[in-house]
């Protein structure tokens, strides 16, 4: 059973962009800063690796319902929720994605800084992050 849930991670990473720092702005645009979005699952690959499923909708589509899944690598902080309480997080703000100190900063809700973010519900400090758009 183990080997095939690292089969199929292996095949989901090879489907994956990298999300680089020059195209979070566009990124977050897109998907409207996935305010209103509901988040599927947050599961932990490994201490170092965090696999996130949204849906959200696409504004480049119409603003038609997609999937997508954030792979963070290199977590170096976190502060996760479990997924039973994923279904009560209001997305009304959506989330925030920054830069700091070379690390993607990631968290629920609208957040300006480092300071914020920490404050926030949920957050994931990463090297790395690809992302893979699903259908809904």
């Amino acid at each position: 059973m183990m080997l095939k849930t690292d089969l199929w991670s292996v095949w989901d990473v090879n489907k994956m962009k990298p999300l680089l720092q020059k195209d979070i702005t566009p990124f977050l645009e897109r998907f409207c800063h996935f305010q209103d979005s509901e988040i599927s699952s947050l599961e932990i690959i490994s201490p170092s690796e965090i696999e996130l499923t949204l849906t959200t909708q696409d504004k480049a589509k119409e603003y038609d319902w997609c999937t997508i899944v954030l792979l963070f690598s290199g977590i170096s902080d976190a502060k996760l929720l479990n997924n039973a309480q994923l279904t009560h997080i209001s997305m009304d703000d959506g989330i925030s994605l920054m830069i700091e100190d070379n690390n993607f900063a990631f968290a629920l809700g609208a957040c300006y800084n480092i300071a914020t973010l920490k404050n926030s519900s949920c957050y994931l400090i990463a090297k790395y992050i690809k992302y893979e758009e699903r259908p809904f």
